[in-house]
C-alpha cells in the first residue's frame, strides 16, 4: 500500500518520528497476532529508557471503488453508512471495529490506531453513487465503523467534502463522533437539518478526563464534547448524547451525570450501548485493564461476564447492544430514569428523504 502521509500528532499536523506521542496517547498496550496470518513478528532487545517506542502513524491510500456500505443488522441505527477512513487514530481500547483491520493484514492492536487507510476519493465516489438512476435515498450514517472526525480529518477534510455532496443533494445523514471537530461543519449540517435531514450524536463514555485519556486517548476531552453539543444545538441541529460504551464496573455509575450534563448543554435525546468485546478486542481489553486497573480487574471483567452469559462477548442480535441478566437490567433502569429526569427523548428525530435531489438533477418524488 502506498503511504499517503506519515505521523500526525493530536493536532492533525504532520510531525517527525522524533516527536511521536508517548504511551498515554495510544489505547492498545501491544500488537497481538493477526488471526488470519501464520506468522507474527516480535521485536527483541532492550530499548533506551526501558520502553519500546510507539509506532508513528502512517496514512495509507485506500483505492476502494465504492463508499456506501450496507448492513442488515436489526440493532444498528442505519442500514447504509459512509466511512472515509479505515482504522482510527482515536485509539479507543474497546472499539468493536478493531478486528476489521485484520482483514487488511494488520493487527487489531496498535496497527488499528497507527495504520489508517484513507479513501481519498470518498466524496467523488459518493456523488457517483447518488447519481445512479436506480439509487433510492435513505438516511446515511457517518461513522458507522470508525470515527469520521478522527484527528487527520482536520487536515484532509474528506468528511466535510462528503457533507458538501450530501448538502447539495439534501440527502439525510446521521453523524456519530467523539470529536469536537464536528462543529467545524455546523454550517453544512444545519442546512441539512433545516430539511429534517440531519442529526448528530456526540458519544460520551465518561466525564472523568483521566479515564477518558486511558480509554480513548486521542478523542476530544469530555468538556469539549459537551461544548460541541452546546454549539450544535445553538445552530439548530438536533443533537443527542450516545453513552457508548457503558462499561460495567467502571463507567456505569456515571450514567446520571453524563445525561444530566448533556441535557444542560442542549442535547435533546439520549441512547446507550453496552460494551462489546468481539474477537481480538477481548484480550486487548483484558490487557488494558491489567495494565491500568489491576486492582479492579476481577470486578470489571466479572461485571462484563455477568451481562454476557459468562463470556466477555455475546454477538447475538438483540442482546449484543444491551446485554442480559440482572446487571444489564439495572443499567437499563438507571439509564431510563436518568434520561427521563434529564428531559431527554429516547431517540432522535426521524430523518426525511423528501427534499432529496440527484446531483445535477431535480427534486424527485417519494415514489422513486
Amino acid at each position: 500500500m502506498e503511504i499517503l502521509l506519515a505521523s500526525t500528532g493530536d493536532s492533525g499536523k504532520a510531525v517527525g518520528i522524533d516527536k511521536a506521542p508517548s504511551n498515554r496517547h495510544r489505547g492498545a498496550v501491544g500488537n497481538p497476532p493477526n488471526r488470519f496470518e501464520a506468522f507474527h513478528f516480535e521485536r527483541e532487545g532492550d530499548w533506551e529508557g526501558g520502553e519500546e517506542p510507539l509506532p508513528r502513524t502512517l496514512f495509507l491510500r485506500d483505492l476502494s471503488q465504492s463508499i456506501i456500505s450496507r448492513n442488515d443488522s436489526p440493532d444498528v441505527g442505519f442500514a447504509a453508512t459512509i466511512n472515509p477512513y479505515r482504522g482510527c487514530e482515536h485509539g479507543c481500547i474497546y472499539c468493536y471495529a478493531r478486528p476489521t483491520h485484520e482483514y487488511l493484514g494488520f493487527s487489531a492492536g496498535l496497527d488499528f490506531e497507527s495504520r489508517i487507510l484513507v479513501k481519498e476519493q470518498a466524496p467523488e465516489l459518493l456523488e457517483r453513487e447518488l447519481s445512479r438512476p436506480g439509487y433510492r435515498p435513505e438516511p446515511l450514517g457517518l461513522s458507522g465503523v470508525t470515527d469520521c472526525y478522527q484527528p487527520v480529518e482536520r487536515r484532509l477534510g474528506l468528511t466535510r467534502r462528503c457533507l458538501e455532496v450530501l448538502s447539495r443533494c439534501h440527502h439525510p445523514v446521521g453523524i456519530v463522533t467523539k470529536n469536537q471537530l464536528v462543529t467545524r461543519d455546523a454550517d453544512l449540517i444545519a442546512g441539512l437539518a433545516a430539511s429534517n435531514a440531519a442529526l448528530v450524536c456526540i458519544s460520551i463514555t465518561s466525564l472523568d478526563t483521566h479515564l477518558r485519556g486511558l480509554l480513548e486517548p486521542r478523542t476530544s476531552p469530555p468538556v469539549a464534547r459537551l461544548a460541541a453539543i452546546r454549539e450544535l444545538a445553538g445552530a439548530g441541529i438536533p443533537v443527542g448524547v450516545l453513552v457508548a460504551p457503558v462499561i460495567p464496573g467502571l463507567t456505569d455509575h456515571e450514567l446520571p451525570s453524563i445525561l444530566g450534563e448533556a441535557a444542560a448543554a442542549g442535547a435533546s435525546f439520549a441512547l446507550y450501548e453496552m460494551l462489546r468485546l468481539p474477537l481480538a478486542v477481548a484480550p486487548l481489553f483484558e490487557q488494558w485493564v491489567e495494565t491500568h486497573f489491576p486492582g479492579m480487574r476481577e470486578k470489571i471483567l466479572g461485571r462484563i461476564r455477568s451481562v454476557r452469559g459468562g463470556a466477555l462477548n455475546d454477538p447475538r442480535f438483540g442482546s449484543r447492544m444491551r446485554g442480559e441478566g440482572p446487571v444489564a437490567e439495572q443499567v437499563s433502569r438507571i439509564f431510563d430514569v436518568a434520561r427521563r429526569r434529564a428531559g431527554l427523548r429516547p431517540e432522535g428525530p426521524e430523518l426525511s428523504i423528501a427534499a432529496f435531489r440527484r446531483p445535477g438533477g431535480s427534486q424527485l418524488s417519494l415514489g422513486i
